[in-house]
């Protein structure tokens, strides 16, 4: 019979050996879990991205400017705009929706996010899930203008006037699929016009188009008509919102006008890659709120044509929820589709 040597380490442990492995093995985790946590609420320790989806210049891009340099102010980090424009914004979304979810890449998302599955299906190359809500930020209202040399001044004259042109109206937009389109097809259905939508790049070709009488209307943000509209060539049949806009406060809203249904604006917010730790979305979201009830940053804002709408990540994904069962509705309805 063959002699074995037993150690002490070879012996089984006893129970309170296992107790106090586990105990070390507890200690560990608690601490490594403690290490996480404090660095993710020492975030932002390094400058962050914010991607702006559309080119420099333009309401996205400065309001972006706007936020940024506040969050920096508050978070003690720099907030480096980048413009990533093309693809109806879908260059920029990709981009962040396959960043590192570390919270130093930040998407300053804009309504066409709601519509892009409709018009584009299979052609996205990311999934609404690859990106989560962190804050509402702003809305740009809709207002529709007409040449002030015409006879139209609401809503429902231009609704007579489209019934004495055969085939109705032209409706001018800045682009295929964009908020003002899908706004324009929206009002032709629930006024009962017959109409079309025509495409230009951007709303100064529209201006120019609406003034030299070869469109009959177009939906924009009113910032950049202003000139036009205080010099009398243009006039303002009412906007496409929900409540009067402090940003020209005697145009009626549309739905005051006989069109409840006909709601639209522009509308900007912030995300970041889904698995984003949910201490840096806290912070975050906590920085934008305070931001957009800041009196300075709201006026900056109002100058630009936008209105600060501050809302959590909740309120904020039931309304990207909101948007895309409805624009998802008038795009199919009006047979909508982008190459």
């Amino acid at each position: 019979m063959s002699l074995h040597h037993w150690s002490l380490n070879s012996l089984p442990p006893t129970r309170l050996q296992r107790r106090t492995v586990l105990a070390t093995l507890a200690a560990g985790l608690a601490s490594g879990t403690g290490l996480l946590a404090h660095a993710q609420g020492d975030w932002p320790t390094r400058p962050v991205k914010l991607i702006s989806p559309y080119a420099a210049g333009g309401a996205s891009d400065l309001s972006a400017r706007v936020l940024g340099e506040y969050l920096g102010k508050v978070l003690g980090q720099q907030f480096v705009v980048e413009n990533k424009p093309g693809a109806g914004t879908r260059v920029g979304t990709e981009f962040v929706a396959r960043a590192p979810a570390d919270g130093y890449t930040v998407l300053y998302v804009a309504a066409p996010y709601a519509t892009a599955e409709a018009l584009y299906g299979q052609g996205l190359s990311y999934q609404r899930d690859q990106l989560r809500p962190i804050a509402m930020a702003m809305h740009a209202p809709l207002f529709l203008i007409v040449n002030a040399q015409t006879p139209i001044k609401t809503v429902r004259d231009l609704v007579a006037f489209s019934k004495t042109r055969p085939g109705g109206i032209n409706i001018g937009t800045p682009g295929a699929g964009s908020q003002p389109h899908l706004a324009g097809e929206l009002l032709l259905r629930e006024a009962g016009m017959e109409g079309i939508s025509v495409h230009m790049r951007g709303d100064a070709i529209a201006y120019s188009e609406l003034l030299g009488g070869r469109v009959d209307a177009t939906l924009t943000a009113i910032s950049s008509a202003l000139p036009h509209i205080a010099a009398g060539k243009l006039r303002v049949l009412g906007v496409a919102s929900e409540k009067r806009s402090a940003l020209y406060p005697s145009a009626p809203t549309i739905r005051e006008q006989g069109f409840p249904s006909v709601v639209a604006s522009g509308w900007y917010g912030f995300m970041v890659p889904a698995s984003t730790p949910g201490a840096v979305v806290a912070k975050l979201q906590a920085a934008v709120l305070r931001a957009l009830d800041d009196a300075a940053v709201k006026q900056k804002l109002l100058d630009m044509g936008l209105e600060a709408s501050g809302a959590p990540a909740a309120e904020f994904a039931t309304y990207i929820d909101e948007q895309t069962g409805k624009w998802t509705g008038v795009i199919r309805n009006a047979n909508i589709k982008i190459e």
